[in-house]
């Protein structure tokens, strides 16, 4: 390569081709930098060895231990030999490693040697053991000078994320490489100055050297303190300009008149506008009246009457002449969305400003009508799927998007459609997931939030129950009992598995993965099959307790208008129990449904649960959910579904999500992209540091929002931004 090596270098320069090609394969490590921030996730010693009592069956490791004792032997059952090495800690617990057929490891692996061991852990005829494990063992003798020693004993050994082909060593050897390959002035500071000088953080050379390679723990700690910042400064400073960028778009404004739809149809509510709908619908007719973007999040409770404000906008639009377009995940929830937008405004206006249905599936000729009405500007307010980003959907004048439930979709998909304006239409994106607040600055930062936490008077509320069959089997046929005692009072149940037949999940399902269980052998015990939705439709027929019950099946791959007949019967009270994909998640009211029962809620996150519990309860009529689960008590997937079932507030149950599950998780897509997720930031726990970070960010932007005069961090910004995201940034 000619030149010196910086973080912008392809890996092989740094650490050879074929270490390069393995570690991209593994964590699709592409240049020095990448490789530079992969962090080790925990450290250990020399001198302290790992408690061996507290590994369990399947855990993959990486350990310091002691060799106790090592044995080669010829095995009786088969042709050659087995090596078996006796692993102790401090405490005498042991763990057995073993190897086949390689005696040689009897000279390196004798007795009173320490290294670290990495490998699965396994259970055989009783004993806790490795397999072939890789390892590296430390130097032979203790430095004999008492501070030496002391320093060795205690240097921190970095732990990395490690694959069964590449163990931990491995990544802190080619990390090692890196670190003395890079030319020192290719490692530019990303923070100015002035912020890295108040909040004494190390320059970003000397952080990378640290966290990797620590002589102590006030080492690495004062390294990751500062590249957590990093990240969120280099985060807030990206969404703060995409939020610039948005604002920088000329946009329409757009006002209710008086006399106008909007008047018409607050005249014609049945109810009172809660206090919360009041002042969010207040913020939004603020932010609409401007010639800026209306960029802003609803956020509210399951029920909570988001669906009413978004419609009071699009009234507000239609009076200056402009369209709504209303972008929802699935057909099932548009057809609903359609009919509640419908219901909303009433037969007068509802003739007068067209909503028009637009998804994949509709039969050609309806499409083209539906096409015509949306170019043509009759259709004042349009609700779509996916379809509508198509490149065939053309608008009159596209004044307001609203994207229902924005974790479905990536910003890509919600600027395509923004582009379908003459200017920048106004945006508004609903959500009935609450967020926290860290969480809202950190995924969400380009957008104003408003919150509903207020739910309409006359609600009943909901009781929800762990149905927990590991414990409790003989509650199972209570479950179908339950049902039917609803069935007999009038009222109507969902049933949700979130399959729909054996080979096949609902469409954009995306489970919690199951933890892993062993056997007594070792090997791994298959999880439980998931209930389906043609298995349970069966067994529910056969229920006795449901013999006569009015039953019908709703999934993704119904054809539209079987989904929509489906809908209307069970809206209109002639299904009296409804087994359903989770295509009834969202947006789905039928007042008359008093129970929602959910089959393997473990396989469920905390949001998807409240969203399906959100289902029932919608009227005068006591709501009742019933998550159904395998999972062990005490395990995470068991914690989840017992912390859903112990509250109805969503809040607290954000809060609960954000502890319960993986970062990556909460982040969703609008992290999108292998270089955009977040290594050291946790959106739970470091909330002085997002807030901190953002402060920063802004006093930047705001002076300098192309960030000219900070070079060093143009440069760092783009190596952590995928393509999508680097283009909607810097276009004007």
């Amino acid at each position: 390569m000619d030149g010196a090596i910086t973080l912008d270098s392809a890996l092989k320069y740094a650490v050879g081709g074929r270490t390069a090609g393995m570690l991209h394969r593994a964590w699709s490590l592409e240049t020095v930098g990448d490789l530079l921030s992969h962090y080790p996730r925990r450290y250990s010693r020399r001198g302290e060895l790992t408690a061996l009592a507290d590994l369990h069956d399947g855990d993959l490791v990486t350990i310091v231990a002691e060799v106790r004792r090592a044995a080669s032997k010829e095995m009786r059952a088969r042709h050659g030999s087995l090596q078996e090495v006796i692993l102790a800690d401090d405490s005498g617990a042991q763990l057995e490693a073993t190897f086949f057929n390689q005696p040689w490891r009897m000279h390196e692996l004798t007795p009173g040697r320490r290294g670290t061991f990495s490998g699965k852990v396994t259970r055989f005829n009783g004993v806790m053991q490795l397999t072939h494990p890789d390892y590296e063992l430390f130097d032979d003798e203790t430095p004999a000078d008492p501070d030496a020693a002391r320093r060795w004993a205690e240097q921190p050994i970095p732990v990395y994320p490690a694959t069964a082909s590449i163990p931990s060593w491995k990544v802190q050897a080619a990390i090692a490489q890196a670190l003395d390959t890079v030319d020192p002035t290719g490692i530019e500071d990303p923070l100015p100055d002035a912020i890295r000088e108040r909040h004494r953080f190390l320059p970003y050379q000397a952080a990378l050297e640290r966290i990797h390679r620590p002589e102590n723990d006030a080492d690495w700690r004062r390294a990751r303190a500062t590249l957590t910042f990093h990240e969120a400064f280099l985060l807030q400073i990206a969404l703060l300009q995409r939020r610039a960028a948005a604002k920088r778009a000329p946009g329409t404004a757009r006002q209710s008149a008086p006399g106008g739809y909007l008047e018409r149809l607050d005249a014609a509510l049945p109810f009172e506008l809660t206090a919360d709908q009041r002042a969010v619908g207040a913020e939004i007719a603020a932010d609409l009246a401007r010639t800026t973007p209306m960029n802003r999040l609803v956020q509210g409770e399951v029920g909570s009457g988001k669906t009413l404000v978004a419609v009071r906008a699009m009234a507000a639009v239609a009076d200056s002449g402009g369209q709504s377009a209303l972008l929802a995940p699935t057909e099932v929830l548009a057809a609903q969305h359609l009919r509640s937008i419908t219901a909303a405004l009433g037969p007068d206006l509802a003739a007068e400003l067209m909503p028009t249905l637009l998804t994949g599936s509709m039969p050609q000729a309806e499409r083209k009508k539906a096409l015509l009405r949306i170019v043509s500007g009759q259709a004042r307010i349009v609700v779509g799927t996916h379809a509508l980003l198509s490149e065939q959907v053309e608008f009159f004048d596209l004044g307001l998007v609203v994207v229902d439930e924005q974790h479905r979709f990536g910003v890509e998909q919600r600027e395509r459609l923004r582009t379908k304006g003459r200017t920048a239409p106004h945006t508004l994106v609903l959500t009935a997931t609450p967020i926290p607040r860290t969480v809202a600055m950190t995924v969400f930062g380009d957008l104003d939030v408003s919150t509903i936490a207020e739910l309409p008077a006359g609600r009943a509320g909901i009781e929800s129950f762990t149905v927990p069959l590991v414990d409790r089997p003989g509650w199972w046929p209570r479950v179908w009992q339950r049902a039917a005692e609803e069935i007999a009072k009038g009222r109507q149940v969902y049933v949700v598995a979130a399959a729909i037949d054996a080979k096949s999940l609902e469409e954009g399902e995306d489970l919690e993965p199951v933890e892993d269980e062993f056997g007594e052998a070792g090997d791994p015990v298959p999880p439980p099959p998931l209930a389906t939705v043609e298995a349970t439709l069966q067994a529910v027929r056969e229920a006795p307790a449901l013999a006569g019950a009015r039953v019908a099946a709703l999934h993704g791959r119904l054809p539209s208008a079987e989904k929509d007949a489906v809908m209307r019967a069970f809206a209109a009270g002639e299904i009296d129990l409804l087994v359903a994909t989770t295509v009834i998640e969202v947006g789905v009211d039928v007042p008359n449904a008093s129970t929602m029962i959910v089959l393997d809620a473990d396989r469920f996150g905390v949001a998807q649960l409240h969203q399906l519990r959100g289902r029932v309860g919608r009227g005068g009529v006591p709501g009742l959910a019933l998550f159904v689960t395998r999972a062990e008590p005490g395990s995470p997937a068991r914690e989840r579904v017992d912390a859903v079932a112990a509250t109805t507030d969503g809040f607290a149950l954000a809060r609960v999500d954000l502890e319960l599950r993986r970062e990556g998780d909460v982040l969703g897509s609008a992290q999108a992209g292998g270089r955009t997720s977040l290594k050291l930031l946790r959106v739970a726990h470091d909330a002085d540091v997002i807030v901190e970070a953002r402060e920063a960010a802004e006093s930047i932007v705001a002076d300098d929002p192309t960030l000219t005069d900070h070079p060093a961090l143009r440069r760092a910004l783009e190596r952590r931004l995928d393509d999508t995201e680097r283009e909607f940034i810097t276009k004007s």
